[in-house]
């Protein structure tokens, strides 16, 4: 059964290299994409509930025993978080079908956004801290071409940028991970966890940590999110729900695993710089909600406000509060690849960007227009949908640890998601109508479909948060207990 763990990573990359050879064929891409990624979901629903019986699991590559080889590991944190990838990429796929169009399937479309959720998931898996910086690069190359597809201004001028800020970072993890395997002697994450606690943190790996701290920073959009506005407004839309809902969150995975496991001790340097990043990010993320006066700047600073309010979560470092971040990050990853391809649905209903210059398509387009309405909600907190569980828990933490300042400001954001987002909702959908009845776009079957069962998704964490709570609590007890995980990798090992 070990087998399985690479298989989310192993099944896209085979699927999409097969799909190169099949460029023409784009009915052929459409099928093969939909079952390989309804195949990976199911494949680590299963491993999610082996490793409920079982316990931590993982997967020595070529009989190399930990800490000597490369190892996926599956814990019930990576798995919930692989299985909500895979779930949010199979929708995507399905919106995508009716609106990407054939100029972009047939520009290896498909094939480059399974590289991308392959990236994504052997990031969440993967033991080694240096193949963790190879599924980065993975993940960051097929961005880098799903950022530009389509070839317009636009969007070479922002990719440019993009490409730029992740080269940027990925040398900066390279230097790190250089210190600290000369200090260290070992990439494993188990392993470093296991040195750092014999030898200490001292003041040379807590620089390491802090470096680590930049560039998972800047990879998760936390305070040094300058490059995101403009890369998320310029591809298509399903790109872009993608994007929202997934690359943010692999630096955010990576920062709770850094400072959870392997440099946990020195919190009052880390953990205070993560509280201080995590406050300021929501706040400028609430100024440019604030101040934005298109759908794309109000809908990507709502992702930068979720990425700071999901780290208030590590700052505080309490088991709810780490509960809460687990929930919300579920929650986040569904919330905004609905939100943006909601956005993109009413950018090709209006031709239009500028929120004032949309209104009335709620007559024209009921249920798009109320499906909009449950998500703003989920996305403000607001009982019984999904936002509301993480965002409780959250503030359970914070009181506890007497986090007042972070509170505040987690909890005053949501009032401005709320207000950003409905100043969109009334000012788009009620009003007189810009579109007459003769003139109104059909919106595709696909897109509805994937917009139900988003808002079925985002309803069912909230309403049945209780039965994920086994596999959350799974995940939490691992968090805060590290020897767990430690023991599980090497109890064989060295």
């Amino acid at each position: 059964m070990n087998n399985l763990i690479v298989l989310p990573l192993i099944i896209p990359i085979i699927t999409a290299v097969l799909l190169v050879f099949l460029r023409e064929s784009i009915m052929l891409q459409r099928i093969i994409s939909l079952l390989t990624m309804i195949a990976v979901s199911s494949i680590t629903l299963i491993l999610l509930n082996i490793v409920q019986a079982e316990g931590i699991i993982r997967l020595d590559f070529s009989g190399w025993l930990p800490p000597f080889g490369i190892l996926f590991v599956a814990d019930s944190f990576a798995l919930l978080l692989v299985f909500t990838a895979s779930i949010v990429t199979t929708i995507c796929l399905i919106y995508a079908f009716s609106t990407i169009g054939n100029r972009h399937e047939k520009m290896f479309f498909y094939p480059f956004v399974l590289f991308l959720i392959a990236g994504v998931n052997g990031s969440f898996l993967t033991g080694d801290i240096f193949n963790l910086f190879v599924c980065f690069e993975v993940m960051l190359l097929a961005s880098y071409v799903l950022v530009a597809l389509g070839g317009e201004i636009g969007q070479l001028r922002e990719s440019l940028k993009y490409v730029l800020i992740n080269v940027v970072a990925s040398w900066m993890f390279l230097v790190a991970l250089a210190y600290l395997y000369g200090t260290l002697k070992t990439l494993n994450m188990a392993h470093i966890a296991e040195r750092v606690a014999e030898v200490g943190q001292d003041p040379l790996l807590t620089t390491v940590a802090i470096l680590l701290l930049l560039v998972f920073s800047l990879k998760a959009g936390l305070l040094l999110f300058f490059w995101l506005p403009g890369s998320y407004s310029v591809p298509p839309a399903a790109i872009q729900a993608l994007f929202a809902a997934l690359l943010t969150k692999v630096g955010i995975y990576a920062l709770i695993r850094t400072f959870t496991l392997m440099f946990p001790l020195d919190q009052g340097i880390t953990h205070t710089i993560i509280g201080i990043m995590a406050g300021a990010t929501i706040i400028a993320g609430c100024m440019g909600a604030l101040s934005g006066r298109d759908v794309y700047t109000i809908a990507t600073y709502n992702v930068i406000i979720g990425v700071g309010f999901i780290l208030i979560g590590l700052a505080v470092g309490t088991e709810s509060a780490l509960t809460g971040a687990v929930y919300y990050l579920m929650h986040d990853m569904v919330a905004k690849a609905l939100l943006f391809l909601l956005i993109g649905m009413m950018i090709y209903l209006t031709g239009e960007t500028v929120v004032k210059n949309m209104s009335g398509l709620i007559r024209n387009y009921p249920l798009f227009g109320w499906i909009y309405f449950i998500m703003m909600l989920a996305l403000a907190g607001i009982p019984p949908l999904s936002g509301f569980v993480g965002k409780i828990l959250i503030g359970q933490g914070a009181i506890e640890e007497r986090a007042y300042v972070l509170l505040a400001i987690g909890f005053a954001s949501s009032i401005i998601v709320l207000y950003s987002l409905l100043r969109v909702f009334l000012a788009s959908f009620f009003g007189e109508t810009t579109i007459s009845f003769e003139d109104r776009k059909p919106i595709p079957k696909g897109a509805y479909v994937s917009f139900c069962l988003l808002a079925i998704s985002i309803i069912y964490i909230g309403v049945g948060a209780e039965t994920l709570s086994v596999y959350v609590k799974d995940a939490v007890h691992t968090l805060v207990n590290p020897s767990i995980y430690i023991d599980a990798i090497l109890k064989e090992g060295a």
